[in-house]
């Protein structure tokens, strides 16, 4: 039989990190509802859906005239009541020295303190429905409790809106920084912990970081009896809002290097004993049972299984039979682009 030619890269054990990737959702590290706190009709709409607000900027305006004529009122009774007060206390004043003199009855006296602590009591109580018509005057104007992104205007302008149930008027969400909770099994939870140090990176769909330099902030005391899983959530800046609140990502913790082989995905195949690499040994093909660890950008990492200097077959793997003779060929880096000022001359001699 003649030899089969394929092409092997030479693995070598070196340093690769120890990362587990999950896949994770975003979340503002705040997230608020914005919610009426009196009712009346909104008369204007005071922010753009979906920017940036700071804390205690105006959102809504609910309609301020009835609130100002009861803070009027309340004024107006605490007024009545502060008259009546002084009187009952001219009374009381009067009647004090007269009663030392026994010149009016005991009983007349204490009617007169007793009308004077009753006009205090008065005067507090109007002072305090003063204190609540300035309260709901100042709730008219409906502001953002934190810095973050507005949502919907859940209610538009004209629209009667009351203090119960139906006062959700919108959402402000912190972004920055921003969470992401994901779950880890207990073995990679497990393999975090022996690190001093777990760094969190976020990918994207095509796999290049979106944000790095993320720190795990919340680790759940309980395992989900369910899957067998345990609740994590990271940290990241976000000041450009790369990562929006609700959006699926890829966390990728990063803890620690371990000494372990590379080789490309392709190489490795599934069987029913567990997954395995083609290797060249004495000329010819020899099945390796590996223990494959995470993917590392568009590799495998292999923990065990392979040697230094093993070459391990990249190509025609189905092809293969256990002691059928190879001729191994080194893999071919991916030829270089031409720089930008010989591409004229290249199509100029074209």
């Amino acid at each position: 039989m003649s030899a089969m030619p394929v092409t092997v890269r030479v693995v070598r054990r070196e340093p690769v990190p120890v990362t587990v990737e999950a896949v994770g959702q975003a979340e503002g590290s705040q997230e608020v509802e914005v919610r009426a706190r009196v009712s009346g009709l909104i008369e204007r709409k005071l922010y753009q859906e979906g920017e940036r607000v700071r804390a205690g900027a105006p959102l809504f305006q609910i309609e301020r005239a009835p609130f100002e004529i009861a803070l009027q009122q309340a004024r107006a009774n605490g007024a009545q009541r502060q008259a009546q007060l002084e009187q009952a206390r001219r009374e009381a004043q009067r009647l004090a020295p007269l009663a030392e003199q026994r010149a009016i009855a005991p009983r007349e006296y204490d009617d007169a303190v007793s009308a004077l602590r009753l006009a205090e009591a008065a005067v507090a109580a109007a002072q305090a429905t003063v204190r609540e018509a300035e309260l709901n005057l100042s709730y008219t104007t409906v502001t953002a409790p934190i810095t973050g992104v507005t949502g919907r205007a859940q209610k538009s302008t004209g629209a009667l809106v009351s203090a119960g149930t139906d006062s959700l008027l919108t959402t402000v969400a912190q972004t920055d920084p921003i969470w992401v909770r994901f779950a880890l099994s207990e073995g990679e939870l497990a393999r975090l912990r022996q690190a001093r140090r777990a760094d969190v990176r976020l990918l994207g769909p095509d796999g290049q970081p979106m944000l790095t330099g993320g720190r795990l902030n919340f680790a759940a005391s309980t395992v989900d009896p369910r899957l067998g899983t345990v609740q994590l959530r990271a940290e990241f800046a976000n000041p450009e809002l790369a990562v929006l609140p609700g959006q699926f990502v890829r966390a990728q913790v990063v803890a620690g290097q371990v000494d372990a082989f590379k080789v490309p995905q392709s190489a490795v195949m599934q069987t029913e004993q567990g997954r395995m690499v083609w290797v060249v040994r004495d000329g010819k093909a020899a099945p390796a049972p590996v223990e494959t660890g995470p993917w590392l950008d568009r590799d495998w990492v292999i923990y065990r299984g392979l040697a230094d200097r093993d070459q391990v077959i990249v190509d025609n793997l189905m092809k293969l039979r256990p002691g059928a003779p190879v001729a191994p060929q080194p893999a071919v880096a991916a030829p270089t682009a031409a720089p930008a000022t010989e591409a004229p001359k290249a199509a100029a001699a074209n």
